[in-house]
């Protein structure tokens, strides 16, 4: 930990040696402040100041003595070897300022402030592992969610094993109130699972056969046989604990400001203390000026203002992703903090993405029932989300007067044509499909918000088939929430204008751009830009074009999806809208919190280090001060977790 403050890789790189050596496993950190060994010994360490000092005052100085090198040697144990390590790999650390403070210290026969120094700075060791380690430890405990045994059918009967030894296809057997182990899709029963531990939505999902679902989602009240679609190591829960933890060691652009900083900084202090010990001996006492740049060595050690980012960026990281978000890395953090527009898809993101029959018109003489099973047979043979609905809908499903269709072509973009029996029906938007005499309908209904599906059957318009992908419930008050936080709120979709401005204005959105291919919302995103940094909202694969052009790119519902939260910078676990602003709204109190901690870290820099070259402060104050500052900062960054809406 003792160079930890300074090297290219700051406290953002926990995996790695921050001496320069070789690879280690990542901490899972303590649990408790008593299990960090640096506070260990920092306590230790105090221990034994305290007893030297007052052997000192009863007139026992060599035994005092003696007592204030062993605080000196258990304090400087926590930084002294790894400074030395870092050295041979040529890295310099305030951890190296420290140890050459002490050994000045001593050098100039101040061994109690080298000792006090070397207490003082393993307290503040102690504490930045502890901070750290414990909101990684906070991200670990959710693999903790997972029961610690599971029922699975085996030979006709159930079992009981251990979850780490489920094997895809494996039929596990849930009861009302269990935790799901894995992850793995409902092949018989229906229920409804509480999800809020892993997306952090409070309202139960309904599920039942066919419907996925995810490892540690509690089940309701109905019992489930689950289909196992992942091992416990590679299920949705496992990979968004090893995304998070990589995102959290990416940097971000106030975090890369302190590593400029700090890395130069700490070889120019050496050169600004090495000054003042030679200037002013040639002024003045040497004694006094080399103490005096000890002072001033320890004074400009920048640890605080390494420290002031990473801290905030692990915690808010760590704190987003209990709740549903995924950002990854402190670069997607700042991003999100600093968007002053978000445009939002609409298929997906502001709608269910489940369209669904809302009305049926009828031309003269002709049924509703057969103009929904005429659409149906035809649709049948498509993979369009309109088919689906009309084929949910119709009354005879994919059949005609019990013939199924057949010879069905595609027109892209348009339609489709096939034969049920002896007649030619067309199925499509209208103009490619007449709609003579319900023109007034068409419009009507695509001003309701729906696509609009002509049927005719032989040449003569039969019908019109109204499907609407329903906004989300929460859809209005995510907007209004957007809104009131001073973003410009804007809808990219490929439906047709009427259709995209009703539900925009339903959903509380002035501008609306309709009709965009893949590529034109990309370029809609780019023209936005120009105006600041902006946030794109879709599913992250057809929106991936424009997700890759904004400052961030954000999966709505992206639980589960590889290729969305892989893409993304920043992914929505849950369906619930509002998480959007919730997450903007915390990326922007983290990022406050970086700026004030590297604007309070510079100021202590500059107060400390003209007050020690001056010789207003000695030793001792001035590492108390700094070690005081570390602490504020850590614990000031590690407020960044805090969620609040």
């Amino acid at each position: 930990m003792a160079d930890a403050c300074c090297g290219p890789d700051a406290a953002t790189t926990p995996a790695t040696d921050r001496t320069g050596g070789a690879d280690h496993d990542p901490p899972t950190g303590p649990g408790r402040l008593r299990d960090v060994h640096e506070l260990r010994m920092a306590v230790l360490a105090g221990v034994f100041l305290v007893v030297g000092w007052l052997l000192g005052r009863s007139g026992a100085a060599t035994a005092g003595t003696v007592a204030t090198v062993v605080a000196l040697l258990v304090g400087g144990s926590t930084f002294v070897p790894d400074s030395i390590r870092g050295l041979r790999h040529r890295r310099i650390g305030v951890g190296t300022l420290m140890t050459i403070a002490a050994v000045g210290a001593v050098v100039l026969g101040e061994l109690g402030e080298a000792a006090g120094l070397a207490f003082l700075f393993s307290i503040s060791e102690g504490l930045e592992g502890y901070s750290v380690a414990r909101t990684r430890q906070g991200l670990r405990s959710l693999l903790e969610l997972t029961p610690p045994t599971a029922e699975v059918l085996r030979d006709g009967a159930t079992v009981q094993v251990d979850p780490s030894e489920l094997a895809v296809g494996d039929i596990l057997v849930v009861r009302p109130g269990e935790r799901l182990a894995t992850d793995g899709v409902v092949v018989e029963g229906r229920s409804a699972v509480d999800v809020a531990a892993i997306t952090g939505e409070s309202v139960p999902v309904e599920i039942g056969p066919g419907d996925t679902v995810f490892a540690a989602t509690i089940n309701g009240g109905g019992a489930l046989e689950v289909r196992v679609t992942a091992t416990t190591t590679d299920n949705s829960l496992a990979r968004i604990v090893h995304i998070v933890e990589e995102a959290q060691d990416r940097k971000g652009t106030t975090q890369r400001l302190a590593d400029r900083v700090a890395s130069p900084l700490v070889p120019g202090v050496m050169v600004l203390a090495a000054a003042v010990a030679v200037i002013g001996s040639l002024l003045g006492d040497p004694a006094v000026w080399i103490e005096r740049a000890l002072v001033v060595l320890v004074a400009a050690a920048p640890c605080a203002m390494a420290l002031s980012v990473p801290v905030a960026v692990v915690a808010a990281i760590g704190s987003a992703s209990r709740s549903g978000v995924l950002v990854k890395g402190g670069a997607a953090l700042e991003a999100l903090g600093n968007v002053t527009a978000v445009a939002l898809d609409k298929t997906g993101t502001l709608t269910r993405n489940a369209p669904r029959v809302i009305e049926v018109v009828t031309a003269a003489g002709c049924a509703r029932d057969d103009v929904l099973a005429d659409a149906a047979a035809i649709e049948s043979r498509s993979e369009h989300p309109l088919a689906a609905a009309i084929t949910a809908a119709a009354p005879r499903l994919a059949t005609a007067g019990g013939a199924r269709a057949a010879d069905v072509t595609a027109i892209p973009g348009s339609g489709l044509v096939g034969t049920v029996g002896s007649r030619t029906i067309r199925v499509g938007r209208p103009g490619f499909v007449p709609v003579d005499g319900m023109e007034a309908d068409v419009a009507r209904l695509q001003g309701a918000g729906a696509t609009t599906v002509a049927v005719e059957v032989d040449g003569s318009p039969t019908g019109l088939i109204a499907v609407r992908d329903e906004l989300r419930p929460e859809a209005a008050e995510a907007v209004a929430d957007l809104h009131r936080m001073g973003l410009d709120v804007r809808m990219l979709t490929g439906d047709n204008p009427l259709t995209a401005r009703a539900l925009g204005t339903t959903a509380g959105i002035g501008t609306v751009h309709a009709d965009l291919r893949p590529e034109d919302k990309s370029a809609r995103v780019t023209t936005m830009r120009e105006a600041g940094p902006v946030a794109m909202v879709g599913d992250g694969i057809n929106d991936a074009p424009a997700l890759a052009v904004a400052d961030v790119g954000i999966a709505m519902g992206a639980m589960g999806a590889d290729v969305a939260i892989e893409t993304a910078d920043v992914a929505l676990l849950g369906e619930d809208l509002r998480s959007l602003a919730a997450a903007i709204a915390h990326a922007r109190r983290a990022r406050r919190i970086m700026r004030q901690n590297l604007v309070m870290s510079a100021a202590i820099i500059a107060v400390l280090v003209p007050l020690s070259a001056a010789g207003a402060l000695g030793l001792a104050a001035v590492v108390a001060t700094h070690e005081l500052a570390e602490v504020v900062v850590i614990a000031n960054g590690v407020r960044a977790g805090r969620s609040r809406r």
